[in-house]
């Protein structure tokens, strides 16, 4: 059976279970189409949250960028961007597996643009991952319409434009106030299912 060694830690790569992370409003402040490291501001808890999910999760960052589509920013802008956040979170110990980017505007139908499916099916095939064992955390619908898409569970934080989208939301929502609560009840469930699992077998 392939595997992935990870600090210490085997993770048989048909049992694998992912954090699908967006970016802006869920791990940083959203401070609009980004350029420049100055502006990126980590939330308080957003380290502290994600040391704990890397140890029992593989994380991901997955994020729109329609700034690009719109001449805003560029693609070397958002790559900038997204180097310096995730070596920001290496220094910290946390291993981001891969960032995937969707650089299109919504009116251009692109197969990549949350909630479309094709970032975590990608993710599936190339790590392994048990979508329906899996969390997409974020401050927009469409993160929770992203994990209704492939099965997995989404969690939905008030930070960024979380508290506008509110009434947007399917009503068996889970609704935290950000970034940390959602680690903790992630790895409440995870433990659980976890245990309930060894129980039945």
């Amino acid at each position: 059976m392939p595997e992935i060694e990870r600090k210490g830690m085997t993770i048989y790569s048909n049992k694998n279970c992912a954090i699908f992370l967006d970016r802006d409003g869920t791990i940083i402040e959203d401070n609009g189409h980004l350029s420049d490291l100055s502006k990126v501001v980590f939330f308080e808890e957003t380290v502290e949250a994600l040391l704990r999910l890397s140890k029992h999760f593989l994380l991901f960052i997955v994020t729109n960028q329609p700034g690009v589509a719109r001449g805003l920013i560029s693609r070397e802008d958002v790559n900038y961007i997204n180097s310096g956040i995730v070596n920001r979170f290496t220094k910290a110990g946390i291993e981001i597996i891969d960032v995937y980017i969707c650089p299109h505007d919504r009116s251009d139908n692109c197969e990549c643009i949350k909630p479309n499916p094709y970032f975590l099916q990608k993710a599936a095939k190339d790590y392994h991952i048990d979508l329906q064992r899996s969390f997409v955390v974020g401050d927009h619908p469409c993160d929770i319409q992203l994990a209704k898409n492939v099965g997995a569970r989404g969690i939905f934080v008030l930070t960024g434009h979380g508290s506008k989208h509110v009434t947007e939301l399917p009503e068996d929502t889970g609704i935290v106030s950000g970034i940390m609560e959602a680690a903790e009840r992630i790895i409440s469930y995870h433990l659980d299912t976890k245990a309930l699992r060894t129980e039945i077998i």
